[in-house]
Order: C-alpha cells, then sequence, then structure tokens
C-alpha cells in the first residue's frame, strides 16, 4: 500500500471541526437565552429526540441535563410513533434534533406537539427548515463544512450539535446554583457522590467489632484486643462506656522504647489522654482531612462522649475516600 498522511488527516479534521465550534458562537445569541428562561420556566420534563447520529447526540445531551440539574431523558421519534409518546406530557419540553431540519419521523409528531400545548426547541443547521418553522424555538448549530471529506458523514455538525447541547447544560446549571452537593445526589455511586455524601456511620466499626478495653486492663491483654479487632487501637472506657483515652500501635512502640512491663503495667498508665475524635454524622472526606491534619491512622467516634465507633485510614482508602 501506498504510504498514507495519516497525521495531516487527523489535524485537518481537528481544524475543520475547530473553525466548526468558533462558528457557533454566532449562534449563542437571543434565541440561546430564549430556550435557556423556557426550560427554566418549565414544570416538566426535557425531551429529546433526534435520529441517526443526531439520535447518538440527543443520547448524550439528555444524560448532562439530567446529572446537572435538568431533569431530562431522550425519546426515540420512531418508537414515540409507536407508543412512546405517552412518556412526554403537556408541561414538558421537546428539544428536536436534525441537521437538515427534514427528519419526517420528528415532523411527523409536531400535530401531536401542537395538540398537547408542547413547547418545542429545533437544532437544525437550516433556519428556513421545516423543524425551524413549526418550532417555538429554534438553535441554528450551522457548520462551514463537514470534516468528512465527502460531506456525507455528520462530524462536524454532529460537533457542534453536542457543544451546544453542553452549553445549554452549564448555562442552566449556573443559573439554578446547582452545587457539588446536588451533583452528588445524582452520582450517589462516583468519586464525587462518595466524598460527599459518605458519612462516617457508614464505614465505622461498631458493636462487637469495635475495641474497647478499661483502664484496669493490662497492657499485655489490650494488646490481645487490638490485634482481635484489627484496627491498630482501641478505646480505654469507663463502665459506661464514656471514653478516658487511647491506645495505639504507636504508643506500643513508645512504651517499648521505655521498657515498661507490659504484663504488669495498666493500659492506663500509658493511654493517651484527650485523643481525637469525631462524630458519626460527620463526613468522611471531613474525617479524613482531620485525621490528615492530625497525623493520626485512627479515630474514635462519639455520641454524648460515649464510644459508638471506631475507623482507620484503610477504611476510608476501602470505601473510596482516598
Amino acid at each position: 500500500m501506498p504510504s498514507f498522511d495519516y497525521i495531516g488527516s487527523a489535524k485537518r479534521v481537528l481544524n475543520t471541526e475547530i473553525l466548526a465550534l468558533q462558528n457557533l458562537e454566532h449562534y449563542i445569541d437571543a434565541n440561546f437565552e430564549a430556550v435557556c428562561h423556557s426550560i427554566l420556566n418549565h414544570q416538566g420534563k426535557v425531551i429529546v429526540m433526534g435520529m441517526g447520529k443526531s439520535g447518538h447526540i440527543g443520547k448524550k445531551m439528555a444524560a448532562t441535563f439530567a446529572s446537572t440539574g435538568t431533569s431530562a431523558f431522550f425519546v426515540h421519534p420512531g418508537e414515540a410513533a409507536h407508543g412512546d409518546l405517552g412518556m412526554i406530557e403537556a408541561q414538558d419540553l421537546v428539544i428536536a434534533i436534525s441537521n437538515s431540519g427534514e427528519s419526517h419521523e420528528i415532523i411527523s409528531l409536531f400535530p401531536v406537539f401542537k395538540r398537547l400545548g408542547i413547547t418545542t426547541v429545533s437544532m437544525t443547521g437550516k433556519p428556513t427548515s421545516t423543524m425551524a418553522k413549526l418550532s417555538d424555538h429554534h438553535l441554528q448549530i450551522t457548520v462551514p463544512k463537514e470534516a468528512c471529506p465527502l460531506g456525507l458523514a455528520p462530524t462536524s455538525s454532529s460537533t457542534a450539535t453536542l457543544v451546544m447541547g453542553d452549553a445549554l447544560a452549564i448555562a442552566l446549571l449556573e443559573a439554578r446554583g446547582f452545587s457539588e452537593e446536588d451533583f452528588a445526589l445524582s452520582h450517589p455511586g462516583g468519586a464525587l457522590g462518595r466524598k460527599l455524601l459518605l458519612k462516617l456511620s457508614d464505614i465505622m466499626h461498631s458493636g462487637e467489632a469495635l475495641p474497647f478495653v478499661t483502664p484496669e486492663t493490662l497492657i499485655r491483654d489490650a494488646l490481645l484486643r487490638i490485634t482481635e479487632k484489627g484496627l491498630g487501637m482501641t478505646a480505654v472506657v469507663n463502665e459506661s462506656r464514656e471514653l478516658l483515652g487511647i491506645f495505639t500501635d504507636g504508643d506500643l512502640r513508645r512504651i517499648l522504647d521505655k521498657r515498661i512491663d507490659i504484663h504488669t503495667t495498666s493500659i492506663g498508665e500509658v493511654m493517651t489522654l484527650n485523643p481525637t475524635t469525631a462524630t458519626p454524622n460527620m463526613l468522611a472526606a471531613e474525617g479524613l482531612n482531620l485525621m490528615q491534619s492530625r497525623n493520626i491512622n485512627g479515630l474514635i467516634l462519639l455520641e454524648d462522649n460515649q464510644v459508638v465507633g471506631a475507623l482507620n485510614m484503610h477504611d476510608l482508602l476501602k470505601a473510596g475516600v482516598m
């Protein structure tokens, strides 16, 4: 095979699509602002529609809306004509995507939209197209040319549509004052969700897994309890389980340097007084920050000064907070 300039071809695609996006800025205008106001003022959902490549872009657009505070989902126009229109209600708003603006699968649905009084927004590359004329609002996504040298495969046009959708989603996000906490609520399985929603109570050791001894306990026996529970520490409590102190692996190394007899000395004589503590309701991210700032590997959790839980850095790591 003759050699081919793959890098040159790729760079031409990038340059063509960059020009398309630069051109898109001309269409962020009063129409764009009107669409934003309309979406914000609607009580229902945003329904995104598109055929073929426009449909793929529409699915991503609906997903971005949904994760940034705008209730939305994608409906396939072909399926809509065969029953899925039942998912769309009068208070919803439809965003219909078609570069040509002549997608007959979508155009055939407009009489139903009009009859139900549904607000429609079309995103097309042709402001004189049928869809543009039928819609309440029109967002223009015209590109100078496709990156495909044949001018057939949607390339620059689909990129422009995707970016216009992102522009809408982020403008609406900022207008709503959508926060990191709001984002986490719709992404509880993601890293941000874990950091912002997970509490220490969700990962703490409690009940039988909780290491604690009384101050009269010999160091030897306390070490057995520490080994048994596997947290590298034990709380020292009175008979009401109120915290008196803590004993950790680090404390053990220090007393061994002092040649203290672990078989005859009680834990109360060597425990660390006034240890750093937290409450179960503290966010795991805050707990991590507390432990790092105090340079400690374990944390005792209190409610009304009673020991109710404990955890260490390994627990935070396993929970995905670190």
